[in-house]
């Protein structure tokens, strides 16, 4: 599980941003009604899911991105050969460009609660270190200094760690290199983030989709129930079709044979007519469908999702339902995104789990929680006090239609 993501210097993130999965101490009648919001580990409230709120350019995606772009370099820093430029930009206002940027992540895994971060410029890798809490105390396993120095934790915690930083540059981490290298704490890490934490949605039509609907094929149909829709059933068939390939050296596209999925769905007012999911369903439909066969796999295994705007082109009571089902899970947890106002509600939400960004007059992106507001009380309409600007993170349009028929007159 997380239990808190750091970063700073990172697109419109330029201070260092928070995203704490660790629930606040909030006694209250309605927390109380919310405890499967919750999960424990080792009498810690760890949260569930966190939403994202906030107007149009104000740093959300930017936040989900952040995260990305950290667990994109575990698994692939240690590919990168000298030239390579890393995928990001800076904070451009002030200097920041030529500042450093840190990442930071705190996660349990295996029990054992893990402590990683990096800083780099898009050039190369400046620090890293990773600490683990085996005992329940705070214990090195490496550090990785401006310098290009390293010191490791006592104990043998990793095998030749010194050949690992012989073999690792400017432009891997450490704990890449380490993982390619099979040193096995490392392994279980690269692991972690590779299979428990996921980045999003994936494409229904890949064919690796198939052993996750085989596996929930009638949770699917049950939740599809549920939610209110008519279809009874659904038949997943392999197909192929032709895909583009680029050859190094050749200007001309090339094509080739591919597997595809393809997903036939059937409705309860004729069960013998098909429909084909992807040209004859709603997109909402669809939607439903690619969430529901990725999170059945994160809560039937206790992973972690990234989703940004999750529930764009989803009915609101979808949405709840989306939620409720991380909710009604051991310990999954979610990040999403999300302009859906009506989740901003303490009856479903938490007031930590409710967290605003908005963007400074520096046009630097900020983070704060509805938990931070100590006058708010939890009788008070929360969605409505947001919509009012009073929690500053909501658009301030100034528009009406004399005002636009004016522009239009410019």
């Amino acid at each position: 599980m997380i239990l808190k993501i750091e970063f700073e210097n990172f697109f419109s993130i330029r201070d260092r941003v928070r995203i704490d999965f660790r629930a606040a101490s909030i006694n209250t009648a309605l927390a109380r009604e919310l405890k499967h919001n919750v999960m424990e580990w080792k009498g810690v409230p760890v949260l569930k899911s966190v939403g994202l709120f906030g107007p149009n350019a104000s740093g959300k995606s930017n936040i989900l991105k952040a995260v990305t772009f950290c667990c994109r370099m575990i698994l692939e820093s240690h590919l990168y050969n000298e030239g390579v430029t890393f995928n990001f930009e800076p904070f451009k206002f002030d200097g920041w460009q030529k500042k450093t940027s840190r990442f930071l992540i705190n996660f349990v895994c295996e029990n054992v609660e893990y402590e990683y971060s990096f800083e780099l410029t898009r050039d190369r890798i400046v620090s890293e270190s990773l600490y683990h809490y085996p005992m329940g105390r705070r214990a090195k396993v490496f550090v990785r200094n401006s310098n290009g120095k390293y010191s490791y934790g006592t104990g043998g915690v990793m095998a030749k760690p010194s050949d690992v930083a012989t073999n690792t540059s400017e432009k891997n981490l450490f704990l890449s290199r380490a993982s390619s290298m099979n040193r096995e704490i490392t392994q279980k890490l690269y692991r972690y983030f590779m299979n428990q934490f996921l980045l999003g949605l994936v494409n229904v039509n890949d064919m690796m989709v198939l052993d996750n609907f085989n596996t929930y094929k009638r949770v699917i149909l049950k939740a599809l129930e549920i939610c209110d829709m008519d279809i009874t059933d659904i038949e997943a068939r392999k197909e192929q079709t032709t895909a583009p390939v680029a050859i190094t050296g050749e200007s001309e596209l090339s094509y080739k044979i591919v597997d595809v999925l393809r997903f036939k769905t059937f409705h309860r007012n004729q069960k013998d007519v098909m429909f084909d999911l992807d040209m004859e369903e709603s997109n909402g439909t669809r939607k439903l469908f690619q969430i529901i066969i990725r999170l059945l796999d994160v809560v039937k295994n206790k992973k972690s999702i990234l989703m940004d705007g999750f529930d764009m082109g989803l009915h609101t009571r979808l949405a709840d339902f989306i939620l409720d089902l991380i909710h009604a899970s051991e310990s999954s947890q979610l990040l999403f995104t999300s302009h859906n106002t009506n989740l901003i509600d303490v009856k479903r939400l938490r007031r930590d789990q409710i967290v605003f960004v908005n963007k400074t007059e520096q046009g630097a992106t900020e983070v704060y929680s509805l938990y931070d507001f100590k006058d708010f009380r939890e009788n008070m309409d929360a969605e409505k006090g947001y919509i009012q600007g009073r929690f500053d993170a909501v658009p301030y349009v100034d528009s009406s239609v004399s005002s636009i028929k004016q522009l239009l007159e410019d």
